[in-house]
């Protein structure tokens, strides 16, 4: 007679095994880069049980059936509103220069808009000058504020933020808030919540943390955008989170986090207005019914003029993988010079051999980086990609001012890319972003000034010193480059 623990064992030791194969279906059934699929099968079989579970966790782009159905509904409500906007002929271009020209059209075919005209734009290179702007246009807000962040942290020029969003709140003027629940843990976990509800502002906490559903949705995709829009007509959007940096993460020692922030006036803040009004329906189910609200340059016939600009909105609900198009669209137009600043490096194979193959051909390529990172990870695993660059003709500039968090491409000193993107996998594929394409070689040229300081505020890596680094370095370096296709 078979022992009740022999019977025990043999089940166990059928489940494992049931399991593990099960994930490694799930794994080849997928079509991903192969490098990903690799790394995964890797982990699973070295550490069968708990890669099996961090797979289930990590490795599937699992949204929920609830957010899935709302992503849906919401994608029909965002192509009707575009319908609306594209009714007004006169605020698209018929015109771009030879870089924005294919970079636009991928978009209009993607996406169902191209780029939209007529748009006064105002760069700021300090987050004190950004948030001083915000609050004034706070102020003379009339009808509606809306707002979406990654991080928003109490203190400092934040508080004056909060106090007058409060008193317009108490105005009658709609204040509706979208906060990434992980990003804004300690807001969610302090007073001020409640505070600014009670006086009427909406705040809603985007892609909840709830430990009891992770394995029925991926909790590590997160809202990152940084997005603000007062009256349907004015718009901010770049790098910076709603935090103070004087005051934020001072005791980790990397210095202050440097950001930039655009703002907007004209016709791109309506196609903004359709990607927030997405993201609320898709967090509170509430969609819009209302019919799409066009700012005062757009609702009219009249010849505007201003800037060029394409809104990209990515993320789930949007078309796969569009921002690694136009990265990599972006890096094959180059001719001259190309400017990259990012706080993480971690390219995919195809945008390393686009950058690589840019510089080979003569672009000269500048990656500025920060010296000092907040993330060890991202820290070690952008290392390994250095070697590869610096052979290429890439110079590295490592930013020793601060946490360097600019998200920028200049192509040409005629194409501006700025937004929340990172230059990383989960930006480009798992994070809801979102990114301008600016055609004009006015705001190009501001947008250089910018990033040369940043060159002088750096030290160049130079390619003999990296070349005699400890081994031990290497060795880390690369078991962290394993990893890359997960981070």
């Amino acid at each position: 007679m078979i022992a009740a623990h022999t019977i025990l064992n043999y089940i166990f030791f059928c489940s494992y095994w049931l399991i593990i194969l099960l994930v490694t279906y799930k794994i080849l059934i997928k079509r991903r880069a192969i490098p990903s699929s690799m790394a995964w099968l890797l982990i699973i079989y070295v550490i069968p049980l708990i890669g099996a579970i961090t797979y289930l966790l990590f490795g599937e782009y699992n949204l929920g059936k609830h957010r899935s159905n709302r992503i849906k509904i919401a994608w029909n409500s965002t192509m009707d509103r575009i319908k609306k906007l594209k009714t007004y002929k006169h605020i698209f271009p018929t015109k771009h220069s030879r870089i924005a020209a294919s970079l636009f059209k991928l978009c209009e075919h993607r996406q169902g808009i191209g780029a939209l005209k007529g748009n006064k734009i105002q760069l700021f290179k300090q987050t004190q000058d950004t948030i001083l702007s915000i609050i004034k246009d706070i102020e003379l807000a009339k009808n509606s504020i809306d707002m979406v962040f990654y991080i928003w942290e109490s203190g400092g020029l934040v508080d004056q933020v909060i106090t007058k969003l409060i008193t317009a709140a108490k105005k009658g003027i709609r204040c509706r808030i979208l906060l990434d629940s992980a990003g804004c843990a300690n807001f969610f976990n302090s007073s001020y919540p409640d505070i600014m509800r009670q006086s009427g502002i909406n705040i809603v906490e985007a892609l909840h943390v709830n430990l009891l559903r992770i394995f029925l949705r991926r909790m590590d995709l997160r809202q990152h955008r940084k997005m603000i829009l007062i009256d349907d007509h004015i718009a901010y959007t770049g790098s910076m989170n709603m935090v103070d940096p004087q005051i934020f993460k001072q005791n980790i020692g990397i210095g202050q986090w440097i950001d930039i922030m655009v703002r907007i006036d004209g016709p791109v803040t309506s196609a903004m207005s359709i990607i927030f009004s997405s993201d609320w329906a898709v967090e509170t189910g509430q969609y819009s019914l209302f019919p799409l609200l066009l700012n005062p340059c757009t609702n009219t016939h009249k010849v505007i003029t201003g800037h060029t600009i394409q809104i990209i909105p990515s993320g789930p609900g949007y078309p796969e993988g569009i921002m690694h198009q136009i990265l990599l669209m972006s890096l094959y137009e180059a001719r001259k010079k190309l400017i990259i600043t990012t706080p993480y490096l971690i390219p995919s194979d195809d945008l390393l051999y686009a950058i690589c193959t840019a510089a080979q051909r003569g672009v000269e390529v500048h990656i500025i980086i920060p010296k000092y990172n907040d993330s060890i990870l991202v820290k070690w695993a952008s290392r390994a990609f250095f070697s590869e660059l610096l052979n290429a003709g890439v110079l590295i500039h490592q930013f020793q001012n601060g946490l360097l968090h600019v998200k920028s491409v200049l192509i040409d000193q005629q194409i501006s890319l700025i937004g929340s993107v990172n230059l990383d996998i989960r930006s480009l594929w798992l994070n809801l972003e979102i990114t301008l394409i600016i055609d004009s070689k006015d705001f190009s040229n501001k947008l250089e000034k910018i990033q040369n300081n940043y060159i002088n505020l750096s030290q160049k890596l130079d390619p003999k010193k990296w070349a005699n680094r400890p081994c031990w370095e290497r060795i880390v370096e690369r078991l962290f480059y394993f990893l890359s296709p997960l981070l």
